[in-house]
């Protein structure tokens, strides 16, 4: 599972905060904000997010979305649907649940 987790991470930030580009890699950024206690680290998300919706994670992603970060996770769910839970990266409350559809 953390392997897994190693090679699905990928965490998407923005290049710039208060009009100054960041000159750290990405997941440093995301590292730095869990280290100041802006957001949740990912192993609690997942965890919390397995209590409400067990599957298999294919990719997560970090991002700004309704004006704050948010956890983007992709999953399988046990009866082979794939959805995506977007969480609150500082809170992990469920935002919303949508199911993927092949197009």
């Amino acid at each position: 599972m953390k392997h897994l987790l190693a090679i699905i991470l990928a965490l998407i930030v923005p290049s710039t905060v208060g009009g100054q580009p960041d000159t750290l890699p990405d997941f440093e950024l995301a590292q730095e904000a869990v280290e100041r206690g802006e957001i949740l680290p990912l192993a609690q998300i997942l965890r919390q997010l397995d209590t409400d919706h067990p599957g298999t994670v294919v990719e997560v992603e970090l991002e700004y979305a309704y004006g704050i970060r948010v956890y983007e996770v992709e999953l399988i769910t046990r009866d082979g649907r794939l959805i995506e839970v977007d969480l609150d990266a500082a809170t992990g409350k469920i935002l919303q649940v949508e199911e993927e559809h092949d197009d």
